[in-house]
């Protein structure tokens, strides 16, 4: 069985995530959603908030899973026994970020990171965009699974 870890903030989760993670599971038997805690970063949403939204949008797929870690995604691999990790390139920023950090891991643990390029739909939609819009009372749904909800102030 070959699975693959998708780490992240998902605050909140977009639609560029899911997009990855729908063909992920066209390359992989199983995926595994990993919510990062950093207590040095302010979210949006919760902790349970952000893997409800993402059990919400993952329901009818029994290939994925949703967790939540704290530290390093190569010591949550090994843990959990898992030799790739999958992340979405928006752009050519992106991949310079990933790719340094994917030659860390490797060179860390026998850890492989895969790399999809988002749907050009959705390579805009970025987390920390959503969440400016959210907080400025914007119309955030077309960016986001349904399962997003935000509840009003």
């Amino acid at each position: 069985m070959i699975k693959a870890v998708f780490p992240g903030s998902f605050d909140p989760i977009t639609l560029g995530h899911v997009d990855v993670i729908e063909r992920g599971l066209q390359l992989f038997d199983e995926i595994i959603i990993a919510v990062g805690e950093n207590s040095s970063k302010t979210n949006l949403f919760s902790l349970d908030q952000r893997k409800e939204f993402i059990s919400e949008a993952f329901k009818d797929h029994p290939k994925v899973s949703v967790i939540s870690y704290q530290g390093m995604t190569v010591d949550l691999c090994q843990k959990l026994k898992v030799d790739f990790i999958l992340r979405g390139l928006r752009n050519s920023a992106d991949f310079e970020f990933e790719k340094s950090i994917a030659q860390i891991n490797r060179d860390m643990a026998p850890i492989e990171t895969v790399f999809l390029l988002t749907a050009a739909e959705t390579a805009h939609i970025s987390s920390s965009i959503v969440r400016e819009i959210i907080k400025n009372k914007g119309a955030f749904q077309k960016f986001v699974p349904v399962s997003v909800k935000v509840n009003p102030t």
